[in-house]
């Protein structure tokens, strides 16, 4: 599948068709959605851990399978939206995901629940196939700003913080339809089902085209350094992300003892700058190019996070979370706006596989949270992000700079 658009990078001044509008428009909006649904167990499973009495490390494998899944699917997603249609694709995850979320709100055993799980985590592949529907209608001179509106998705786990405690509360069992925690994901199997609906019958048909191309052609690419790099760079500004997003609302009600709707807002306050400042990752990077954007939002990151290797008082942590965020939010668009410059006809296959690391990463990171805490202390969540993000930040800088000893004297990283 590749639309005529992908391959033409057109002037920059260009405005966008009404079906390139369109197709930005609903991805985001879906994407949102299925976002929410991702990693609405961070707060749906803390009633489930008081219900059933879950140990630690029960409620993090809870909360961090469906992002396995996500991840794991990502790179065949991708693949699925190169070669047959982002539309379509889009549809089917949609869908599926729908139906994994109300089955999920039916079940109460732990062994039901952590099955249901892996099949919501199908929400998460939603990223790399909406990435290569988008670049199959916009250029890619304007890939960078749509990009970076479709990633603002991840403000959707805004939508879980915020929203789900209230529903919790909200709808009381037993009323014809579940209650209580069960509500939240019969209300975004519902809607993820209209969702549907509306992509359907308001974006335009995929318009396949024969590319001759072998399964060995569209692989090719992740046999190259480069992609597995910028796969690093997406561990810390994304996998990071999503294991804080997991992480923060225990972190919150452990460490300081507020309730849990508190801690989902206080949660929030670093999910918006880390979702809703990705648009703008992408327009600076279109603006001024993605590398030195990079290189930015990782010194960001590791400024926010050195002080957060001792304890903080709330106040202080809020304020170093939301630097934190910012860094990831511009990172992540700057990263995927290197991606389409590099690898404009294979922005499924790569960014399936770069968006694949990074939710492996938002998987294991977690579980790293919880196994090195007794060691590193309360604080080993940061010591290990600021690890992580240090390495990233020596690599990115490394690889530019043996590009220019090379004298290739490249306008991306």
């Amino acid at each position: 599948m590749a639309h005529a658009a992908s391959a033409d990078s057109g002037p920059r001044s260009a405005p966008l068709t009404a079906h390139a509008r369109r197709v930005v428009m609903a991805s985001t909006l879906g994407f949102t959605l299925m976002f929410a649904v991702w990693v609405m167990l961070a707060i749906v499973g803390l009633p489930i851990r008081k219900e059933l009495g879950l140990s630690d490390a029960q409620f993090t494998l809870l909360t961090a399978i469906p992002v396995l899944t996500g991840s794991l699917l990502r790179l065949p997603a991708g693949l699925l939206a190169d070669r047959y249609g982002g539309k379509s694709v889009f549809l089917g995850v949609t869908l599926l995901t729908a139906a994994f979320s109300l089955a999920l709100a039916f079940v109460s055993s732990y062994g039901a629940l952590l099955t249901l799980a892996l099949g919501v985590g199908v929400a998460g592949v939603s990223f790399a196939v909406g990435n290569a529907w988008i670049a199959q209608w916009v250029p890619t001179a304007r890939q960078g700003l749509a990009l970076g509106t479709f990633g603002a998705g991840n403000a959707g786990a805004s939508i879980t913080k915020l929203l789900a405690p209230l529903l919790i509360t909200l709808v009381p069992a037993g009323l014809l339809i579940p209650g209580g925690w069960h509500f939240v994901p019969f209300l975004f199997g519902v809607l993820l089902l209209a969702s549907a609906v509306g992509i359907q019958r308001l974006t335009p048909a995929d318009q396949p085209a024969p590319s001759g191309r072998t399964l060995a052609d569209w692989l090719r690419p992740l046999g190259s350094a480069q992609v597995w790099r910028f796969g690093l760079y997406y561990v810390v500004f994304f996998g990071a992300y999503v294991a804080l997003s997991l992480y923060l609302p225990k972190f919150y009600v452990d460490t300081y003892g507020v309730p849990l709707a508190q801690a989902g807002l206080l949660t929030a306050l670093f999910i918006f700058p880390a979702s809703l400042l990705r648009p703008l990752g992408g327009y600076l990077s279109d603006r001024f190019g993605p590398r030195g954007v990079t290189v930015a939002s990782f010194a960001v990151m590791v400024l926010g996070l050195i002080p957060l290797l001792r304890e903080q008082s709330l106040e202080t942590l809020l304020v170093l979370s939301t630097v934190v965020g910012t860094g990831m939010g511009v990172g992540k668009a700057s990263t995927y706006t290197l991606i389409a410059q590099w690898y404009p006809r294979d922005m499924g296959v790569v960014g399936g596989l770069v968006g694949l690391l990074g939710g492996l990463g938002g998987f294991i990171l977690p579980l790293a949270f919880a196994t090195l805490k007794p060691a590193l202390g309360p604080q080993g969540a940061f010591v290990i992000l600021l690890a992580v993000s240090a390495l990233a930040l020596v690599v990115f800088v490394a690889s530019m700079l043996r590009l220019r000893a090379l004298g290739l004297r490249p306008t991306f990283a």
